[in-house]
């Protein structure tokens, strides 16, 4: 087992009213999709997406105890951190869709940033509830040639979901290849297009995780453990999920409906 290397909070950026930016005096090699396990001394410890990495960055939602204890963190005070873990995603092709909602374009961003790097085409799907609840915008735009903003309420952008617009999309031009992260029902809407138009997908799945790397079995889905097998899987690997956009597991393993 990998014990946590602690580490100082360089400095702490505020996204909007409910996400905040914590960065470390560490730079890492991670995969955009991986996650690290956040450990608050005395606390608990969390899986949470790689946002950012030269420096190392975290991007958190402020959701339950935990994150609500990160929020009450200031500049030089200290996390464990370990990892990162699991599968990210893989760059295909040469002309790309990434689709986000909510939170899930923390990952998505950095793999933007990585896509632009090596040169790809990249059209990016943003979706939130409303409008104060979206970031990162600013920092796809500088990464991506176009940015679709959607949102529930139409406060900004196209009214409607995140999925819808894909739809639209797909119907004036192809893609090589889908990424996606957010919520599984709207990710399962995504899945659906692609399957509909034969397009790669790539998503990357949340389950309840307590140790990081497979051993605990807490994130189990269908065969596959998240943690490890994932939290990236394609389309082969998703069409064989059953559980997948339909059921989740609370902490101590039971099954329910999203």
């Amino acid at each position: 087992m990998e014990i946590p290397e602690i580490l100082e909070i360089k400095s702490i950026v505020k996204e909007n009213y409910k996400v905040k930016s914590f960065y470390f005096y560490k730079n890492i090699k991670a995969e955009p999709g991986q996650f690290l396990m956040v450990w608050i001394p005395r606390s608990d410890e969390k899986p949470l997406a790689v946002s950012f990495l030269n420096p190392l960055g975290i991007t958190v939602e402020k959701v339950g105890l935990f994150t609500t204890q990160m929020f009450q963190m200031y500049e030089g005070d200290k996390l464990g951190i370990r990892g990162p873990y699991g599968h990210g995603f893989k760059l295909e092709g040469k002309k790309i869709c990434l689709v986000s909602g909510g939170c899930g374009i923390i990952p998505i961003s950095l793999l933007a940033e990585k896509a632009k790097e090596e040169g790809l085409e990249i059209i990016s799907i943003v979706g939130a509830k409303t409008r104060e609840d979206l970031f990162f915008v600013d920092r796809m735009k500088e990464s991506c040639s176009r940015v679709v903003v959607t949102t529930d309420d139409g406060s900004l952008g196209m009214k409607g979901f995140a999925s819808d617009a894909l739809k639209d999309l797909l119907k004036k031009e192809k893609v090589d290849c889908v990424y996606t992260c957010g919520p599984e029902i709207m990710m399962k809407s995504v899945f659906d297009v692609c399957e509909d138009e034969e397009i790669e997908c790539q998503a990357s799945l949340e389950r309840y995780m307590k140790c990081g790397f497979g051993l605990c079995g807490s994130c189990c889905l269908d065969d596959f453990l998240v943690c490890k097998d994932g939290p990236v899987f394609n389309s082969d690997q998703l069409r064989s999920l059953s559980e997948f956009g339909l059921f989740k597991r609370g902490k101590n393993g039971t099954k329910g409906f999203f």
